[in-house]
């Protein structure tokens, strides 16, 4: 999630555990091939083996309407240590489809089948090659056809969020695509789209029969949804996901700055009372300070209590 799950959010998830594996924000493709700092920024793990502190696994995601750009990019990813790619065609932001990218190319089945197939042919065999989809752009009537093109083109895992691109995020997610699409596809499905509890993990996986699924704004509103999903017990998880918010703040101020320490841990404090009615009351005390010294002293003194 662009704008959300960067590599502070990434560190922090996985290192609570639960997840097995993560994506990077997606980056713009355009025409031209990227030099090494925007890969890094991007994905700091191309430093430490393509994985978190924690071990756990990413993959560099990318997004774009050109085939060779693409397929270009990839390999540059590679090159500097990506031990996967995702290519997303999911994203329904406004301003990327207007420049040709994310969930408007599900208007064409040719041109997903397209774009997978030269990136997949540049990549090493070696080196998995994922695709993140809607279920279509204003109606799911395609995404049969999508999801073959796809494996027709040598992806080796599809994702898909079960809303098509008009839909945008309102509820409900429809789940009830996913036995339709196994039944012409034989690679692996990921299913997405409003897993925000174990019991919603539940009902996915009873609907859909599928044993792997992504979770991204729940994640951010539930860090320890992974925990609670494999099993573990939280009795009062709140008293653990407080205790998280100083640490985010201070990566986020290492890794960006002040300014943007601060923006993002209001925001996921928004994100936080989704799950936790307690961070509303937090982001009500902090959410008018500008300086990171009264931010962090206020943070800490709120989740200390």
């Amino acid at each position: 999630m662009d704008g959300v799950v960067d590599w502070v959010m990434r560190d922090l998830l996985t290192r609570i555990g639960g997840i097995d594996q993560c994506v990077t924000e997606f980056i713009r493709v355009v025409d031209v091939v990227y030099p090494d700092h925007v890969f890094y920024k991007r994905c700091p793990e191309l430093k430490t083996g393509g994985k978190t502190a924690s071990g756990t696994p990413v993959f560099v995601q990318i997004l774009g309407g050109q085939a060779e750009p693409m397929a270009l990019n990839a390999l540059k990813a590679i090159e500097l240590g990506a031990i996967g790619i995702d290519i997303n065609f999911g994203c329904p932001a406004k301003t990327v489809n207007r420049n040709d990218g994310g969930a408007t190319l599900l208007k064409s089945c040719d041109r997903i089948n397209d774009i997978v197939k030269s990136v997949k042919k540049r990549m090493p065999d070696h080196i998995p090659l994922t695709v993140k989809i809607r279920l279509g752009y204003d109606t799911a009537s395609k995404c049969i056809d999508i999801a073959k093109s796809i494996e027709d083109a040598g992806a080796d895992l599809l994702t898909i969020h079960c809303r098509t691109k008009m839909d945008g995020y309102k509820p409900p997610a429809y789940w009830d695509w996913i036995p339709k699409i196994r039944e012409h596809v034989k690679m692996d499905l990921v299913v997405n789209g409003d897993i925000w509890n174990l019991e919603d993990y539940k009902k996915c996986q009873d609907l859909t029969g599928e044993s792997q699924f992504m979770v991204g704004r729940g994640a951010v509103a539930d860090p320890f949804i992974f925990q609670k999903i494999k099993g573990a017990y939280f009795e009062n998880s709140w008293m653990d996901t407080k205790k998280l918010l100083p640490t985010f703040f201070e990566s986020s101020y290492q890794f960006h700055s002040e300014n943007f320490a601060i923006t993002r841990t209001k925001q996921w404090l928004k994100s936080l009372s989704l799950s936790y009615p307690e961070a509303s009351s937090i982001f009500q005390n902090v959410k008018t300070i500008t300086t990171g010294n009264e931010f962090i002293d206020k943070l800490q003194n709120l989740t200390n209590q």
